[in-house]
């Protein structure tokens, strides 16, 4: 099997450093817009782009972890040394998520509650999302080994998928589970510790049914027959994903629904389901845009912040939320907010391009050393 060529992959750092800008947008203005400007139809459309980096990441982690455990399968790797390799760094991830939060916790001391600390945030979500992908590809790896395991690996994600956004609903009212601590049932439906659950966390159900929907694809891409005609196969994606918008739009329409409680913008799976195809038709475009495009014409601004998501994410937050914010907090016009949304992306930019520099050099470094001395 011919292995992928990193050009081809592209748009995976493309869609995250896509997903990193309209993170930086919708942080910037909604630490520093004033009541006056938040109340203006430019802050609406600036959050409701902001709904869009939570799933990008989690559905770009699920096309990651895919192409990371088939690589180890065709190492023959074992299937529990697989689920050891994966799950393992899921936890890594999660135990950056807690790391991350008491070093928030620290800048903002005397006025960050303590519960703070224990937040659902994404990189939290990312974590137990990898380690649940890391069962499922255990489970079916060790049950089901086979000449078809992308095609059932995919199936079975699909479902999980499905399952996740069908409980969110109920998991967030009538099957609470309110005899749990409120810190392991936040990770359920995000209820934190103020009793309902609350739209601004990201707990299990749904946001983890997006890293399924994406380790889904990457399956599927990852067949050999969807490398033969890999265009037409992006295509038909960006085409089902409007399919979908359309389907989860006629399916709010109709007045009956399965669920005693039906809100469409936080638990309804026809959102879920619309917000899948959202993601299929950006990442149809995002191909387009890489493969034949100006999305690789020289140095690509979205490709280097996506080769760094977990930096830049990471260290632009204390200068927009922190007490080092570049720009006075929730008192600033949308031209001052904008000028201070330029400069965390400027800065951004050029910090992830000083990583990559300096782990290139190190890697330069550690080859010279240990490469075999030449006699001449």
């Amino acid at each position: 099997m011919k292995p992928l060529n990193s050009s081809r992959l592209a748009y995976i750092d493309w869609m995250r450093g896509l997903a990193c800008v309209l993170m930086f947008q919708t942080h910037c203005y909604d630490a520093w817009l004033s009541p006056q400007a938040r109340k203006s139809t430019f802050y609406m459309w600036s959050q409701l782009g902001g709904t869009l980096p939570a799933p990008l990441f989690l559905f770009l982690a699920g096309i990651s972890f895919a192409l990371v455990t088939d690589k180890l399968r065709q190492k023959d790797v074992p299937a529990a040394q697989i689920a050891s390799k994966t799950i393992r760094r899921g936890a890594e991830i999660l135990a950056l998520g807690f790391l991350f939060r008491f070093q928030e916790f620290l800048i903002a001391w005397g006025w960050s509650p303590w519960s703070d600390l224990l937040r659902v945030d994404i990189l939290n979500t990312i974590g137990v999302a990898m380690m649940l992908m890391g069962g499922l590809c255990w489970i079916v790896l060790s049950i089901l080994p086979g000449t078809r395991i992308r095609l059932t690996l995919g199936a079975a994600s699909v479902g999980v998928a499905l399952i996740i956004s069908f409980m969110t609903p109920l998991l967030w009212t009538t099957w609470r589970p309110r005899w749990l601590p409120w810190p392991i049932e936040s990770y359920f439906d995000g209820v934190h510790n103020l009793g309902q659950p609350q739209s601004w966390l990201f707990p299990i159900f749904p946001w983890v049914g997006f890293a399924f929907a994406g380790l889904a694809l990457g399956f599927l891409l990852l067949s050999d027959w969807a490398r033969r005609q890999e265009a037409r196969i992006f295509l038909f994606s960006g085409l089902g994903g409007l399919g979908l918008i359309y389907l989860a739009h006629r399916l709010d329409l109709i007045s009956w629904q399965p669920f005693g409680i039906y809100d469409f913008w936080l638990t309804s799976p026809n959102f879920f389901l619309m917000r899948v195809g959202m993601l299929l038709a950006i990442m149809s475009a995002t191909y387009i845009w890489c493969r034949w495009g100006a999305g690789q014409w020289g140095f690509s601004p979205l490709i280097q912040l996506g080769q760094t998501s977990l930096l830049v994410y990471w260290v632009h937050f204390d200068f927009v939320y922190g007490r080092v914010s570049i720009l006075p907090k929730r008192a600033d016009d949308v031209r001052t907010a904008s000028i201070g949304l330029l400069t965390i992306f400027l800065a951004m930019l050029l910090l992830s391009v000083l990583r990559t520099r300096f782990k290139k050099s190190r890697a330069k470094s550690a080859s010279l050393v240990h490469s075999p001395a030449t006699t001449t």
